[in-house]
């Protein structure tokens, strides 16, 4: 099935147009969006069940931005009558000028602006879903998720708790300009198994999880994905610590994702050129990776959780080549940094929400698929670690240095796995050399989409990343 498009949002479309024309009255330039976006987060563990119809992209609101003399304004609200657009334009319009009044009573050094095209649009999408989150029968999703959880707990008498976490969200968006008028919606959802184990005072803990833009009938699969964990806390209960040092290593997928997010994610966001404060900025059209490197970014380069058709600023959504076979091509673009750095906006414009400014911000980032066979990678290594399970991860965009935080690493010697288990693992270093080590490939590829990404310490939005197994060599700890 389509996912129906908003009826509220529908039904406001002419009241707005009306107060974007009351707008113009004053300023050169008027954008608005709207949104409407529902949906729950359920959770079960050993002694608690809860269940929310908040998740970090619910929302109903609008924001509207002007433009006037090279400066902009923005302004959010979240009462509005279509019959009565004058009253809400009464209550934006000394806000959105005392933005500007402040400027100048103050003397604050801005920045410069274009005027931003309004180029023709007329988009309306409704994406294919399988179910809506909103007519979900919650009850039975509930004790769906208590009997995997209880399932989990009898498998194993080492383990502590199993919780489940599922959540789904119908996203609505609509932008309007004079020449646009642009309407999506979609699903997405994700799901988790986190498994606790203990084992002679030692506690350990593994997390996997699934997503997608699909509906809830998405979390059949994690029944299927609970073996996988289970397996992986008995391994973690007896794990041993890795002697640090570099070392040939094999990523996992997730672990790939990883990587890109933390090494070519906000380094590569071009507010970041904006302030001179990526290092990234210097680096274009520069080798930054071996040959066999090639990474893309943009909501159209995967289908996951962050894959819409336009971005929080009416651009239409992008697959950015960043790194083509080891050479850095270009990073990725909100509207306003581009007009400022004078190139085009990739799609990759979000806020966390419409009470929240607009920033460059990642969708899926992924690097691209080679030759080689995982069996391959294994056999080449004649001392080093498969690292799986993405953890968390930081980067300085500023120096370009990476700190990824794995789960665990698969000892191999000899061309083959042993059996042996390390954890945790941390892997650190320069981006431009851990990515000009890259020396195999894999094939497949695969994307993940659990979680989010803060920009500092806030400003979260969703994000997937992925990308095939990497063959390459790393700093270890």
């Amino acid at each position: 099935m389509q996912a129906p498009f908003s009826p509220y949002l529908r039904s406001i479309a002419g009241g707005m147009r009306q107060l974007m024309e009351r707008f113009y009255q004053d300023f050169d330039d008027v954008r608005i969006l709207c949104t409407d976006s529902v949906g729950f987060a359920a959770r079960v563990s050993r002694q608690v069940t809860t269940l929310s119809h908040e998740t970090m992209t619910t929302e109903r609101g609008m924001v509207v931005r002007v433009w006037k003399n090279g400066r902009y304004s923005e302004a959010a609200f979240n009462c509005f009558d279509p019959q009565d657009p004058d009253r809400t334009y009464a209550e934006i319009l000394p806000v959105l000028q005392a933005q500007f009044l402040l400027l100048e009573k103050t003397g604050t050094p801005t920045y410069e602006t274009g005027h931003a095209e309004d180029t023709p649009c007329q988009l309306y999408t409704e994406m294919e879903t399988g179910r809506l989150p909103e007519d979900e029968d919650l009850s039975a999703l509930l004790q769906s998720l208590k009997s995997i959880s209880q399932k989990g707990l009898s498998m194993d008498p080492h383990l502590v708790d199993v919780q489940i976490s599922a959540q789904s969200t119908h996203v609505c968006k609509m932008f309007l300009t004079r020449n646009r008028d642009m309407r999506q919606s979609y699903v997405y959802s994700e799901g988790a198994i986190s498994c606790v184990g203990s084992l002679n005072g030692r506690m350990e803990m593994s997390y996997q999880g699934v997503s997608g833009r699909k509906g809830p009938e998405l979390f059949a699969a994690l029944d299927d994905l609970l073996p996988q964990v289970v397996k992986i806390v008995q391994e973690l209960l007896t794990s041993e610590r890795i002697t640090p040092g570099e070392y040939d290593i094999i990523t996992s997928p997730e672990v790939t994702g990883l990587i890109a997010h933390e090494a070519f994610g906000h380094g590569v966001e071009m507010d970041m050129f904006v302030k001179h404060r990526a290092l990234g900025a210097e680096y274009i059209g520069q080798r930054v990776g071996s040959d066999l490197v090639s990474m893309h970014e943009g909501a159209l380069c995967a289908t996951d959780v962050t894959s819409y058709a336009f971005d929080d600023e009416g651009t239409l959504a992008g697959d950015v080549t960043e790194i083509d076979h080891g050479i850095l091509r270009t990073g990725i673009c909100d509207a306003l940094s581009a007009l400022r750095l004078g190139c085009a906006p990739t799609g990759n414009g979000k806020r966390q929400n419409f009470e929240h400014k607009v920033y460059t911000r990642m969708t899926n980032t992924i690097f691209d698929s080679g030759t080689s066979t995982f069996e391959e990678m294994i056999r080449s290594i004649d001392y080093g670690f498969y690292l799986c399970g993405m953890q968390s991860g930081m980067e300085d965009p500023k120096h370009w240095g990476i700190q990824c935080i794995v789960e665990r690493a698969y000892e191999i010697r000899n061309g083959q796995l042993t059996g042996k288990v390390m954890s945790p693992i941390v892997l650190t270093g320069y981006v431009p050399d851990l990515l000009s080590s890259i020396s195999m490939v894999s094939r497949d590829r695969e994307v993940f989409g659990n979680g989010g990404c803060g920009k500092g310490h806030k400003e979260w939005v969703k994000v997937a990343d992925g990308g095939p197994y990497l063959k390459a060599k790393a700093r270890l700890g």
